[in-house]
């Protein structure tokens, strides 16, 4: 059972890639806190499971970010079913892995087409409804410890989530004169469905039995555990709320101190 709040009481927001894992705790999260929310993913099955759980505030969008025609009809599909947009989160995203030597150029455009274009033309189009409503709004991107350094298996990767830091940065810079804050939250390590498959990768490319990576990097996080997406809500609800309207083009550590800047 969801109890209602009300820091985000009255507001409507996007969520894409929310069919599972991050996006849908924070779609729950927000629900909780009185938004309405409607949750954009390219997997229809999984969208349709997603909602169910979540009662009438919650709306089902297909999107696939790597499609202009979609990305447009899912924030038009958005605003028909809330009547308004007042909140986007960027969570949709990719990850692969390989020497520098094994990359290739379709996993490359893959990962850019999603983790950057993607959240750079879901902004825009959040953004220009957002401005044709008048009443600004907040657009929360979802960046990565990745995106600070570089990783000798994950160059694709992280050099997508530094150009998600570097978007948030330009972004912010320019949508504050129409009253739109542009931050982004940077993960750390967080357990689910996501990492298993991170792990999967580095098992092939370190020679690792299968878990014993996860296992490694929760081990070494500061706080002493893999963060869970239940941790990065607090985050998520702070940026989208009225507390954080000074904020403009921060990049903010969600990662139990596993980074410091």
């Amino acid at each position: 059972m969801i109890s209602f709040g009300t820091r985000l009481s009255g507001k409507c927001a996007l969520i894409t890639g929310a069919a599972r894992g991050i996006g849908y705790e924070f779609a729950r999260a927000y629900i909780a806190e009185g938004a309405q929310v409607a949750l954009a993913d390219i997997n229809a099955d999984a969208l349709e499971k997603a909602i169910a759980t979540l009662g009438p505030q919650a709306h089902a969008v297909q999107m696939d970010v790597t499609s202009q025609v979609s990305i447009d009809a899912g924030i038009a599909s958005a605003v028909a079913a809330m009547g308004k947009l007042d909140i986007l989160i960027n969570n949709a995203a990719l990850f692969e892995a390989a020497p520098i030597a094994d990359i290739t150029r379709t996993s490359f455009d893959k990962l850019f087409a999603v983790n950057v274009a993607g959240c750079l033309f879901t902004l825009q189009a959040a953004a220009k409804q957002m401005i044709s409503q008048g009443h600004g709004g907040k657009i929360i991107n979802m960046a990565s410890q990745a995106g600070r350094r570089g990783e000798g298996l994950v160059a694709v990767y992280c050099a997508t989530k530094a150009a998600v830091i570097s978007l948030t940065q330009s972004a912010g810079l320019d949508l504050i004169k129409h009253g739109i804050n542009v931050n982004a939250i940077a993960p750390g390590v967080v357990d689910g469905e996501h990492w298993d498959g991170v792990d999967a990768f580095f098992a092939k490319y370190e020679n690792l039995a299968p878990g014993e990576k996860k296992r490694a990097v929760g081990a070494a996080v500061p706080f002493g555990r893999m963060g869970t997406a239940a941790d990065l809500t607090g985050m998520a609800i702070f940026l989208a709320s009225p507390e954080a309207d000074y904020i403009v083009a921060q990049t903010y550590n969600v990662d139990g101190g596993n980074w410091m800047n």
